[in-house]
């Protein structure tokens, strides 16, 4: 027999569905900020409480740290591939995509490294992933011949050198050591934003 509410008093509604697709958005959000603090090694117990969920929320959702760092950057991967797919794409401002997603996050600049690290084995599968996506949008726009190109390791090698400039205590210091990198490159970076589109 189900217990009956006393008169006047209301029962939580179950959203079901609604309430996990709203916890898994929260937890993303939440991630990504910590992410973009502290890197992919921040506790996952940082990201249930910044959430507002139990961390038994969080590994229904993600049943562990590659999972929840996927969900994350492949975001940041995913908007670097649309601005290489968008009319009128150029490497300026495929650059200018990049430098954007480098000086906002602690963590996608870590997937960046992911191609030059000694031993893949160190190396999470979803992070070679992510790296190579970025690799193939960025190469498509690459002039033939363009010194970049001259060994296939070279333009992953440039971007981790970018990567390895991006500090600086605030947003807009990070963005100008990368577009200073970029620049020592010889490469032009177009508007340092991220794609809307």
């Amino acid at each position: 027999m189900t217990p009956q509410s006393p008169p006047g008093e209301r029962r939580s509604a179950n959203d079901g569905p609604k309430a996990a697709a709203r916890n898994r958005a929260a937890l993303v959000a939440a991630a990504r900020e910590i992410y973009a603090e502290s890197g992919l090694q921040a506790p996952l117990s940082a990201i249930a409480r910044r959430a507002g969920v139990g961390q038994g929320v969080l590994y229904r959702h993600f049943p562990d740290r590659s999972a929840m760092a996927f969900a994350v950057l492949e975001e940041n991967v995913g908007q670097i591939e649309r601005a290489a797919d968008a009319d009128g794409a150029d490497i300026a401002h495929l650059l200018g995509v990049l430098t954007w997603h480098q000086a906002e996050s602690a963590a996608f600049v870590g997937i960046l490294h992911a191609e030059g690290m000694s031993s893949h084995a160190e190396v999470p599968a979803y992070a070679q992933e992510l790296s190579l996506r970025v690799e193939r949008a960025l190469r498509r726009h690459l002039p033939d011949g363009h010194r970049l190109t001259a060994r296939p390791d070279d333009l992953m090698i440039a971007v981790a050198m970018v990567s390895g400039a991006v500090t600086g205590p605030t947003r807009e210091e990070r963005e100008r050591r990368a577009v200073a990198a970029w620049r020592l490159l010889g490469m032009e970076v177009g508007p340092v934003r991220p794609f809307e589109g």
